[in-house]
């Protein structure tokens, strides 16, 4: 079975290249400013896999001290049990997303795809997990279709199995849920987002207004705002120096500059200059950040900036500087450390994710002490089912649960080993 190369997103075959053929330093055409790695092959089934975008490069910048020039990964032929997590979304008009749910039903028949991919007039949402040959072909195959072209895709480093318990493919009304619906939002006009910036802009933007915040009396600077755009169990495992717990627990009741109620205390963007300020908003891999500037610039903000890929793509490219802690993702992983961001790592979800003890941060949701595994559990009771974080101590003290209350529940799930995710109540329900 011949290579099929694999473009990252800053480099672009010469024309006269025959695609079979590996990129290699000589023969790769790059953008030296922005990202210093180069295509790499990966035998996979027959598709046309040419001129794929990924996030998931070995970017460096003008900020870096060295160049990496090592492949982001390889999957070998022989290797068929590698799965990896793949995730993308794009705003564009589509006229018929019944029949476009359709076609993506009919092209994944057979094929071991586990995950959300939602689809309406606004656009594509995606996150889902599969064996990379089957994970990648999809990508390739949505490519082909003029409107998905341009998809920035962000690809995991391989994992052991699904991230995802099945596949959840549909019409959904909203791509990104908040109150009120979002599909009065003008989404589709890019010029209503806020401007997306590098990984290496974003980095230098951080780091002055981080020094300016040391230096000021104040501590806090209200030329930038860094605006942390997700939930505040997230933030607490993980977060950009400088950036404000949110004080939500789910992104769907968030009201940054918008609540007619503003509190210094729990609003970031409390009395903020709307023509002058900076806003500088980051989130899992953007499209909070983009459906949420939305609401920000019809309320007048001027100057609104996103993070481009996402804290994935940051990781990936800049390494974790002015990050603290993990990365949550809403999947069975649930906390990555910023090593395993980068492409070429493998996770062991058998290691509990690790944070440096100079930046121990977290605290225990029963007895407030240091949390230095940065992953969530959810409540062993079914029915409360609470995701936070606990010391070793109160898991083995409350058998698993969030409060002593839930230790009495009906409906009571073992203390799960490691970190493993709970499974069906059928499961248990005998046992």
């Amino acid at each position: 079975m011949p290579s099929i190369t694999l473009l990252t997103q800053t480099c672009l075959l010469e024309k006269n290249l025959n695609h079979l053929n590996p990129i290699t330093q000589k023969n790769c055409t790059k953008n030296p400013t922005t990202c210093s790695s180069f295509s790499f092959p990966i035998k996979v089934t027959s598709f046309n896999l040419t001129n794929i975008k990924l996030l998931s490069c070995n970017c460096t910048s003008a900020l870096s001290s060295s160049v990496t020039l090592k492949p982001n990964w390889v999957i070998e032929e022989n290797e068929r049990g590698v799965f990896v997590v793949v995730n993308f979304y794009q705003f564009v008009f589509i006229k018929d997303p019944e029949d476009e749910v359709s076609k993506h039903l009919e092209f994944l028949k057979g094929r071991d795809i586990h995950g959300r991919i939602y689809i309406n007039e606004q656009g594509i949402n995606a996150q889902y997990s599969g064996p990379s040959e089957d994970a990648i072909a999809y990508v390739s195959w949505l490519k082909e279709d003029e409107k998905f072209k341009d998809i920035l895709v962000q690809i995991s480093s391989p994992i052991l199995r699904h991230a995802f318990p099945r596949l959840q493919l549909r019409y959904k009304p909203s791509l990104v849920q908040l109150e009120g619906g979002v599909s009065h939002l003008p989404l589709v006009d890019s010029s209503m987002r806020a401007t997306p910036i590098t990984p290496a802009e974003w980095r230098q933007r951080v780091e002055a207004a981080n020094k300016i915040n040391v230096s000021s009396s104040s501590n806090i600077s209200r030329d930038a705002i860094l605006l942390d755009v997700r939930n505040g169990y997230e933030w607490d495992i993980g977060h950009f120096r400088g950036a404000q717990r949110p004080n939500v627990d789910c992104f769907r009741s968030t009201t940054f500059g918008i609540s007619e109620s503003e509190d210094m205390a729990t609003d970031p963007l409390a009395n903020v200059d709307k023509e002058n300020t900076e806003i500088l908003m980051y989130c899992t891999g953007g499209i909070r950040c983009d459906v949420y500037s939305t609401i920000l610039r019809q309320r007048g903000y001027k100057k609104l900036y996103t993070l481009r890929g996402g804290i994935s793509h940051y990781l990936e490219c800049e390494g974790p500087v002015e990050w603290i802690g993990n990365l949550f993702v809403f999947d069975s992983r649930l906390s990555l450390p910023p090593s395993s961001v980068k492409s070429d790592a493998t996770s062991d979800e058998n290691v509990p994710p690790k944070v440096d003890d100079k930046t121990v941060f977290a605290k225990c949701y029963i007895c407030g002490s240091e949390v230095s595994e940065l992953r969530h559990r959810n409540c062993a009771n079914l029915d409360c089912n609470l995701l936070f974080l606990c010391c070793s101590n109160c898991v083995d003290n409350l058998r698993g649960c969030c409060s002593s209350n839930c230790t009495t529940a009906n409906r009571l799930r073992p203390v799960l080993p490691g970190h493993e995710r709970y499974k069906k109540w059928h499961h248990y329900r005998d046992t």
